[in-house]
């Protein structure tokens, strides 16, 4: 498993912090996107996981799918924008997340 930085942010649940990765400047033609026509990004880097939330007993935690350092594909709207100390993350549920992307 991969580190990925430290955050002041530590998310309960079934929460993560993600930090969205930079939207495409340019079209595969080579055109360049105007800020007004970028779409809100999709894909970011999971910087930090919940524990998880209890099981329907409540005896112990189902732990998360995602892991720290995964660069995971988010729902469009899902989650809280959230700015602390300069930096921009996203605070998403668990059920936010679509895909873990492979590179």
């Amino acid at each position: 498993m991969t580190t990925a930085t430290k955050v002041p942010v530590k998310p309960l649940g079934d929460r993560i912090v993600v930090q969205p990765l930079e939207a495409e400047q340019t079209t595969a033609s080579g055109l360049v996107i105007p800020d007004t026509a970028k779409e809100k990004p999709q894909e970011g880097k999971v910087l930090a996981v919940g524990p998880g939330n209890w099981d329907d007993a409540g005896t112990k935690r189902v732990p998360l799918d995602v892991n720290e350092g995964d660069v995971v594909l988010y729902s469009k709207y899902g989650g809280t924008e959230v700015k602390y100390g300069g930096e921009e993350y996203l605070v998403l549920s668990a059920r936010d997340v679509l895909a873990i992307i492979e590179k």
